[in-house]
């Protein structure tokens, strides 16, 4: 159809011609309200927007010789940080010598993870990087969404 056809055709029907593809040959256009057109746009990205979760990752820093109650507050912040649905970065910074006691380091990971479990699932196991033991622990609901 020529242009002139589609303009009057528009026109006469008291609507927009929109060029929705301007580069195919020749050109693909719809008669629509182009009003109408744009507020149903903006309503699905609002929509979509809606159903995100910007999930951030909280880090909690441990000792190799931390005594059992710091453990529990810390454990206790992590468990805050999971029922919020942030992912929580756990890292264990070995310092000099430390580094001869890195089963210890495990064994303070592991302690972490029991009293966590009810909250949240670990994701990635305790890795050294570097002098560092690093651990992350997603929350337990999300996990289950996934599998669904």
């Amino acid at each position: 159809m020529t242009l002139d056809a589609a303009l009057d055709l528009a026109n006469e029907k008291k609507l927009d011609l929109v060029n929705i593809s301007p580069t195919a040959n020749p050109p693909v256009c719809k008669i629509l309200d182009y009003g109408k057109y744009r507020y149903d746009l903006q309503k699905r990205e609002k929509e979509t927007k809606k159903k995100q979760r910007v999930t951030n990752v909280k880090e909690i820093r441990l000792s190799t010789f931390i005594e059992e109650h710091d453990i529990n507050v810390k454990a206790h912040t992590a468990s805050k940080f999971l029922k919020d649905g942030d992912k929580v970065k756990v890292s264990l910074r070995f310092r000099g010598r430390e580094k001869d006691y890195a089963n210890r380091g495990l064994e303070v990971m592991q302690k972490f993870t029991e009293i966590v479990s009810e909250f949240g699932i670990v994701e990635k196991k305790p890795e050294f990087e570097g002098r560092s033991l690093i651990m992350i622990v997603a929350p337990k609901q999300d996990k289950e969404k996934q599998d669904k």
